[in-house]
C-alpha cells in the first residue's frame, strides 16, 4: 500500500523503482487495532477496577492485550517487553490481526533461545500503546476516543498495568523479565520496584533514565506530529482516511529510524546512489536519493499500523524515565535488584550509547560485566542479531 508524500511522489520501497500505475492509498487517520478489527493471537484481559496513575488520576476500563507461547507450569513464565513501535506479536507470522510479523521470531519459539517447551512467554502491549491494551485511541467509558483525554502515563504505571496482569493470570513472580529499548525501562523498573517478582532479567540496548541528548531527539519527533494540521490537539480518531496527523507521524519515524541505525550502515547501503527512477539533480522536479527512498518506506509502513496518540504519549513516557526518581539515588534505586542480570548493548547503539549499560552494569549487585554486541546496526542490533541475543539468552536462562 501506498500514498502520496508531500511534493506527489509515491512512497517507494527500498532499493526499487516507483510503480508507475500504484494507486496511491490514503493512511487511515488511526493505525491502531481497534474493537471489531481482527484479533489474531492476541488474548485480553479487562481490569475490574480503575488503575492509579503516578498523576493522581485513575484510568476506568483498562483493556490489557497479550499474547502467549508454550504451557504455564507454575515456575516457568517469562515476561517480554516490547520497544516504542512494537507490540505483543512477539512470533508468528503476518496475517490476520497482526499487520508485520513477530518482532523477536528468531529468538521465540520451539528449540530456540527462549525455547517455548521449556518457557511460558507472556509479551503485553503497553499502556498507552495502540495494539489492544488501552491507548488514545480506545474507547474512554464515554464510547468515544480517549485522544486528548488520555493521561499523562508513566513507565512506572506500565508495570503497575503489568503487575495487574500477573495477577490476572495467576503469575507470582516471573522466571524472567527481558526487555529491549523502551521495554528495557520497563523491566528495569519491574526488578527495582518489584525485586521479590523477578528472578531473572535481561536489559538490552536501555539505560537507568533518559538522557538530555534521548529527549533532545524525540522533541522535533513530537513537535511533527502536534504540529501536524490533522493532529487537531489529539482528537482525530474519527476522521475519514488521509485526515490523520500521519504526515507529522511519518516525519517522525525518519528521525527515530535515522537513530536506530548508524552512519556507516547508511553510507555503506545506499552511499550518495539515487533511487531508481529518480534523479535528485532535476531541476524541475528533484527526485530522492535512495536513503531518502528507505527512509519514505519505513514512514510509510508505520502511519499504517500505528496511533500517532500512542507514539506521543509513549514518547513522553520515555523521556519521563529515570529509576532514580523520588528514591535516594541511583545507586540505591538499582541496588534494590536481587534478579540475576545480563545487561548488554551494542559498540555501535548511537540513541542509547554503551555507557549507559555499563551504568546499570555497575550499580546492579547481581549483574556482571556488559556484553557486548558487536554490529554495524546500531540500536537496532538488539532485534537483528539473533545469534548473539542467542548467547547472551543461554547466558541467562541456563
Amino acid at each position: 500500500m501506498t500514498h502520496l508524500l508531500p511534493g506527489g511522489r509515491a512512497a517507494g520501497s527500498p532499493g526499487g523503482p516507483p510503480s508507475s500505475d500504484t494507486v496511491p492509498v490514503l493512511p487511515p487517520a488511526t493505525g491502531a487495532w481497534r474493537e471489531g478489527d481482527p484479533v489474531g493471537d492476541r488474548r485480553f484481559v479487562t481490569l475490574p477496577d480503575p488503575l492509579p496513575l503516578e498523576s493522581g488520576a485513575a484510568l476506568p476500563d483498562v483493556t490489557v492485550a497479550y499474547e502467549t507461547w508454550g504451557q504455564f507450569r507454575g515456575d516457568n513464565a517469562v515476561l517480554v517487553l516490547h520497544a516504542l513501535t512494537g507490540d505483543s506479536h512477539v512470533a508468528g507470522p503476518a496475517g490476520l490481526g497482526h499487520p508485520t510479523p513477530g518482532w523477536w521470531g528468531a529468538v521465540v519459539g520451539p528449540g530456540l533461545a527462549i525455547d517455548t517447551e521449556r518457557w511460558f512467554v507472556v509479551a503485553p502491549n503497553v499502556l498507552g500503546g495502540c495494539q489492544g491494551t488501552t491507548g488514545p485511541a480506545s474507547p474512554a467509558p464515554d464510547g468515544r476516543p480517549w485522544g486528548s483525554r488520555f493521561p499523562t502515563t508513566s513507565v512506572r504505571d506500565q508495570v503497575a498495568l503489568e503487575v495487574r496482569l500477573a495477577d490476572q493470570l495467576g503469575i507470582g513472580s516471573w522466571a524472567a523479565v527481558l526487555g529491549g529499548s523502551m521495554g528495557g525501562m520497563r523491566a528495569v523498573e519491574w526488578a527495582v520496584t518489584h525485586p521479590e517478582r523477578v528472578e531473572r532479567l535481561l536489559l538490552l540496548a536501555c539505560c537507568a533514565s533518559a538522557s538530555a541528548d534521548q529527549i533532545a531527539w524525540a522533541s522535533p519527533q513530537l513537535a511533527a506530529i502536534r504540529e501536524d494540521p490533522f493532529w487537531c490537539g489529539g482528537d482525530y480518531h474519527d476522521r475519514p482516511r488521509g485526515e490523520g496527523p500521519h504526515i507529522g507521524l511519518g516525519v517522525a519515524r525518519r528521525i527515530a529510524h535515522t537513530t536506530y541505525r548508524t552512519a556507516e550502515e547508511l553510507d555503506t547501503r545506499f552511499g550518495r546512489r539515487p533511487q531508481p527512477g529518480e534523479d535528485p539533480y532535476d531541476a524541475g522536479a528533484p527526485g530522492r536519493f535512495a536513503v531518502e527512498s528507505y527512509l519514505d518506506h519505513h514512514a510509510e509502513k508505520l502511519v499504517h499500523r500505528f496511533d500517532a496518540g500512542s507514539y506521543v504519549a509513549l514518547t513522553a513516557a520515555m523521556n519521563g524515565h529515570d529509576v532514580s526518581r523520588d528514591r535516594s539515588s541511583m545507586a540505591d534505586a538499582l541496588g534494590r535488584v536481587t534478579a540475576r542480570t545480563v545487561v548488554a548493548g551494542a559498540t555501535t547503539d548511537r540513541l542509547y550509547p554503551l555507557h549507559q549499560q555499563e551504568e546499570l552494569a555497575d550499580l546492579i549487585p547481581t549483574s556482571g560485566p556488559v556484553e557486548i554486541i558487536e554490529s554495524p546496526y546500531g540500536h537496532d542490533s538488539f532485534l537483528i542479531e539473533a545469534k548473539r541475543l542467542g548467547e547472551i539468552l543461554e547466558l541467562l536462562l541456563a
